[in-house]
C-alpha cells in the first residue's frame, strides 16, 4: 500500500498575495499604528512616533536570524533579560591555577595525524612534549 507524504510542511502558505498570515498581521498592525499616529499628531510627529513600531513590524515580518524568524530571537532576549541569573564563583587553589596554565600551554600544540598507527602517533606526541619541556627548562 502506498501513502503520499507531504513534502513542504515547514513552509507557510502565502495567503495575502506574497505575504503569509503572520507577515500580513504584522504589516497591517504597523500600518494602522502609523495611520493613527499621523492623523492624531500630524505627519512629522506621527511618523517620528510610529517609525520604531514600523521598523519592529518589518523585522518581525521579514528579518531572520540563523534561518529562524526574528520573533524567536526577541523572545529569547526577553526571557534572558527577565530571568533570574545565578553566578557561581569557585576560588581556585594555586595548584589548580598552575595546572590550568600548563593545560593552556599544551592546548596550543597541534599534533597532526601522520600515520595510521596510534602507537607511532603517541610516540611522536611524547617526543614533541619532551623537547618542548627541555626548551622551557633551558630558558
Amino acid at each position: 500500500m502506498r501513502f503520499q507524504v507531504p513534502q513542504f510542511i515547514d513552509v507557510e502558505d502565502k495567503i495575502f498575495g506574497p505575504f503569509t498570515l503572520k507577515q500580513f498581521i504584522y504589516l497591517a498592525g504597523a500600518a494602522s499604528v502609523a495611520l493613527v499616529a499621523t492623523t492624531i499628531f500630524g505627519v512629522f510627529l506621527g511618523l517620528l512616533i510610529s517609525s520604531p513600531i514600523v521598523l519592529l513590524a518589518l523585522a518581525l515580518a521579514f528579518y531572520k536570524i540563523n534561518n529562524r524568524p526574528f520573533i524567536f530571537a526577541l523572545e529569547s532576549a526577553f526571557k534572558y533579560a527577565t530571568k533570574d541569573k545565578l553566578y557561581i564563583w569557585k576560588k581556585k587553589t594555586p595548584e589548580e591555577r598552575a595546572a590550568e596554565q600548563n593545560e593552556k600551554k599544551y592546548s596550543s600544540l597541534v599534533v597532526p595525524n601522520l600515520s595510521g598507527s596510534k602507537l607511532k602517533d603517541m610516540n611522536w606526541e611524547l617526543d614533541v612534549k619532551k623537547k618542548e619541556d627541555e626548551l622551557l627548562s633551558n630558558s
